[in-house]
């Protein structure tokens, strides 16, 4: 039982998996009303943008750099789709054209880095701003409708209770196959762990930079068309750095180092879910939802000091 307990502990994920486990709990107590069929959809929903650009950012949290223009690409993707289609393009086209651009944009944010060694955070915070002031002049400030909410397209791209959801755990799977079973997965924890050593033993480390940008950029763009087709809307105003920083906040809290070399997607899974949890629960209960970003910053201070107390732990039980 202690070697189990070691191993269980020893995991970045284990704090905050607790904390899920203890916060489902105390609000099925509270309110029966949080584990019907509707409200488990309401929360898969609310949840699957966060995985999936949580998960992105992971990639690049392991490389110690940061994308904060990945929520802004979130809500920008839908208006490509939406301005091509007011251009004629057929809707797959425009959908297949916007992830396309919204690749470009990683790539532009990786090479800014990678080349003009501006740091991610100065490069990807311009680029949000930009993005985001392309969509208030491309729309006019107006409440658009987004096109593709109807039939067999609709269903399979968001408008089924369930389509978010199964679509945002499948990105989060392919992230965490291509982060633990791939050679280009353990050259990004490489590089991130000791860049120049990385870049002496073979890696191309400013390749794999770019493509964890293109990456991030790809997945938040793809995961934002969906949910934009479910909501049936886009508002031009919507503030992306609130997506974006909703995904760091999950890795964070599930065990992923801002300082690069290690990183777990199935903590940002289950962060996720606890910010989902958390609002979800407040509202049930009747609690203000302004509490809610009081108790995230908790949250996160809770979580990384626990995960520094564990791993102090199991690095001196290792020495014993």
């Amino acid at each position: 039982m202690r070697r189990l307990s070691d191993v269980f502990f020893a995991r970045p994920e284990a704090t905050i998996f607790i904390v899920c486990v203890a916060l489902i709990a105390y609000f099925a107590y509270r309110n029966s009303t949080f584990y019907s069929y509707y409200n488990i959809i309401v929360m898969a929903q609310y949840m699957a943008p966060i995985a999936v650009i949580g998960a992105g950012e992971v990639l690049l949290l392991d490389l110690a750099e940061i994308d904060l223009s990945s929520g802004q690409v979130f809500l920008t993707a839908p208006w490509f789709v939406v301005i091509m289609g007011q251009h004629g393009v057929p809707l797959g086209w425009g959908i297949g054209l916007s992830l396309l651009i919204c690749c470009l944009i990683g790539a532009f944010n990786g090479a800014i880095v990678v080349w003009l060694r501006v740091p991610s955070f100065v490069a990807t915070l311009g680029v949000n701003y930009v993005l985001a002031g392309w969509v208030l002049i491309a729309s006019s400030d107006i409440t658009t409708d987004m096109p593709g909410t109807t039939g067999k397209f609709g269903a399979w791209f968001g408008i089924s209770n369930w389509s978010e959801g199964l679509w945002g755990l499948g990105i989060v799977i392919l992230i965490w196959a291509l982060l633990k079973g791939t050679k280009f997965g353990v050259h990004t924890t490489a590089t991130g762990g000791n860049e120049l050593g990385a870049a002496e033993a073979g890696v191309r480390v400013r390749r794999i930079k770019i493509w964890c940008f293109v990456i991030l950029a790809l997945v938040a763009g793809f995961i934002g068309i969906i949910d934009s087709i479910r909501i049936g809307s886009l508002d031009p105003a919507a503030p992306g750095l609130n997506e974006m920083l909703a995904g760091v906040t999950a890795a964070v809290i599930g065990g992923t180092a801002l300082t690069g070399g290690k990183a777990t997607v199935v903590g940002t899974l289950i962060g996720a879910i606890v910010l989902g949890v958390l609002e979800d629960g407040f509202n049930l209960i009747g609690i203000s939802a302004n509490w809610f970003i009081l108790v995230e910053g908790a949250v996160i201070l809770a979580a990384m000091a626990v995960n520094v107390q564990l791993g102090r732990w199991t690095l001196k039980t290792a020495r014993r």
